[in-house]
């Protein structure tokens, strides 16, 4: 069966993946892996970055003899896809984004790191703070927060995926969001797809930005539409 690369988002792991990944092992051999710091993951004082990502993506093709590979990347893992491709062009067959957030700023990273203050989640939002400190054990979630929003306003000082890189991404892509999605916007995806040589759009219909609200039975359909139209 031909390999087929999850990428997982910000505050995520490997983990959240799973039930798309259960969906999609009828028809690839599915890998996932997680980011360093993420999923339980050591949380050493290398920096905690795109480029970082990217490098630990790249360590795994090597750990699995996977010379080429297509990626599917949820919200960050899709910016860690796309830019490992302009690293390691020859590395990566098609990219399938979703919900990945293009349009950085030092304002629109200053809005998203305003969501991203542990204190604040352990006060309002319980639950989900423990849901992170589960999912990310026995690393401290609080860390892996607060190098997130560190993470992000550097994109807004300097995104990595700017018009000319995106323009030199010679490689087949779909770009796709939730047209319900209040974290990423359809102009901004819209502005990437016109970027890229070789991309086509999508915008999933009720669909909202958390990836356990996608209707994973359609996005498991449009994965393998897009794929099977290349078999690595």
């Amino acid at each position: 069966m031909p390999h087929l690369l999850l990428l997982h988002g910000a505050l995520g792991s490997a983990t959240t993946l799973q039930p798309l990944q259960q969906l999609l092992e009828p028809y690839y051999t599915v890998h996932t892996l997680n980011f360093t710091g993420h999923g339980g993951t050591d949380l050493s004082a290398d920096a905690f970055s795109i480029e970082a990502f990217a490098e630990d993506t790249l360590r795994y093709l090597e750990e699995q003899d996977l010379q080429t590979v297509d990626i599917f990347g949820y919200s960050m893992g899709g910016y860690v896809a796309l830019y490992l491709a302009l690293q390691h062009p020859a590395r990566v067959g098609r990219i399938f984004t979703l919900a990945t957030k293009f349009a950085w700023s030092p304002e629109t990273a200053a809005k998203e790191v305003k969501m991203l203050q542990p204190q604040k989640i352990e006060e309002k939002v319980p639950a989900f703070a423990t849901v992170l400190a589960e999912r990310h054990s026995p690393t401290d979630w609080r860390e892996v927060m607060t190098r997130t929003a560190d993470m992000m306003q550097a994109l807004g000082r300097q995104p990595l995926l700017t018009e000319a890189a995106l323009a030199q991404l010679d490689k087949p892509v779909r770009v796709s969001v939730g047209d319900r999605d209040n974290m990423v916007g359809i102009q901004e995806t819209v502005w990437a797809y016109q970027q890229l040589p070789q991309a086509s759009l999508l915008v999933m219909p009720d669909t909202r930005h958390p990836l356990d609200q996608v209707e994973l039975q359609r996005l498991q359909w449009e994965i393998r539409q897009f794929f099977s139209e290349h078999v690595v």
